[in-house]
């Protein structure tokens, strides 16, 4: 199977939206994108797992990464794809098109056509982002050919209601404990309720009021939650261990190490175990090529709320943006829909750059 490449970009999302590619089975249309693109002369075409890479070697001043990732979270009766009409807009509804199809079809078409770009281009279409970062196809890339990531500014095609988001929040997740002893419920007295014991943890949560940080004129709004609960042991005994999950996320102006020393002192007293924590990425619109980029599009700068691969970027000293169709709220949603008019912006604000003289 081959994608025509000459259609539109709503064609074309939904030609490789149509195309399952849940995390770890994006086999298939890797696939289909590698050969697709292969016969295009003037890109060099690489393939690194279910990672493919494609790009210009013109000689430009400068050169620019946009990057997208193909994978998607499971499927839940969303595909295949369809038009809707939503208070007399069109959308294009199902799994992918909002995270990220929609973004990975106006490069794809992109990159098929600017054969003479003004800045030299490196696309990556990568798989396994929704899943652990050992896995991350952009993450295995860059172990192997830290050579593909030399540029000046990337772009990464996700979801922002086709406006630019700069940077992206950190994100940190940790185990709060508290420990008892076990009884027999009917004689509770004799032993000590871990679950009972969370009671000031969840105050402390539920009574946390997010800051909002400026960083470099973009204001990044926080988070604390907790989203899991653990404990329990049977209906008839008093447990010994209930475990809260916490997720903070937390403005780019604190490293994972600042993130941590936050949350420890939030819930002092209790036992805190951190088990995963990544940087976020600054808004990297200070550089002249990514202003350049903003006043092309027309678009003014918001900030990234989730953590987003450009985080990757950043940690390599590259300014990179989220740029992309799709509202983010409808990411991973079962009702997951993208305007067609915001595809078809997206293209508009990209080609317009990439051939700006």
């Amino acid at each position: 199977m081959l994608l025509d490449l000459t259609a539109s970009s709503v064609d074309l999302t939904r030609a490789i939206c149509d195309i399952p590619s849940v995390s770890g089975d994006e086999v298939t249309l890797a696939d289909v994108i590698e050969a697709s693109i292969a016969p295009l002369e003037h890109l060099e075409v690489i393939r690194h797992g279910n990672t493919i890479v494609a790009r210009t070697n013109l000689g430009r001043s400068q050169r620019v990464v946009i990057a997208g990732h193909i994978d998607t979270v499971p499927i839940n009766d969303n595909l295949p794809t369809r038009d809707v009409d939503i208070d007399g807009e069109r959308h294009l509804w199902g799994r992918g098109t909002v995270d990220m199809k929609g973004g990975v079809a106006v490069q794809l078409k992109l990159a098929a056509e600017l054969t003479a770009p003004v800045v030299d281009i490196t696309w990556m279409w990568y798989d396994n982002e929704e899943v652990a970062a050992s896995l991350n196809g952009l993450n295995l890339l860059a172990a192997d050919r830290p050579d593909l990531f030399t540029a000046d500014f990337a772009i990464l095609g996700e979801p922002s209601n086709g406006q630019v988001e700069g940077g992206c929040n950190g994100t940190l997740r940790a185990i709060v404990r508290t420990r008892g002893v076990r009884a027999h419920s009917a004689r509770a007295w004799i032993g000590e309720n871990a679950i009972h014991r969370v009671a000031p943890i969840l105050s402390r949560l539920s009574e946390y009021r997010a800051k909002e940080v400026a960083v470099e004129g973009l204001a990044y709004r926080e988070s604390l939650s907790a989203v899991r609960i653990a404990g329990g042991v049977a209906g008839n005994v008093i447990p010994d261990l209930c475990e809260v999950e916490i997720n903070y996320r937390f403005a780019p102006n604190k490293t994972s190490a600042d993130a941590e020393a936050h949350v420890r002192g939030v819930l002092e007293g209790f036992e805190v175990e951190i088990t995963d924590a990544a940087d976020g990425a600054r808004p990297g619109l200070d550089a002249p090529i990514a202003q350049q980029f903003v006043a092309a599009i027309g678009a003014e700068p918001r900030p990234k709320y989730g953590w987003t691969d450009v985080a990757r970027f950043s940690a390599l000293g590259i300014p990179a943006v989220n740029y992309g169709p799709g509202d983010p709220h409808l990411a991973h949603h079962d009702e997951e829909r993208v305007p067609l008019a915001q595809i078809d912006a997206v293209e508009h604000g990209l080609r317009a750059w990439l051939t700006a003289p």
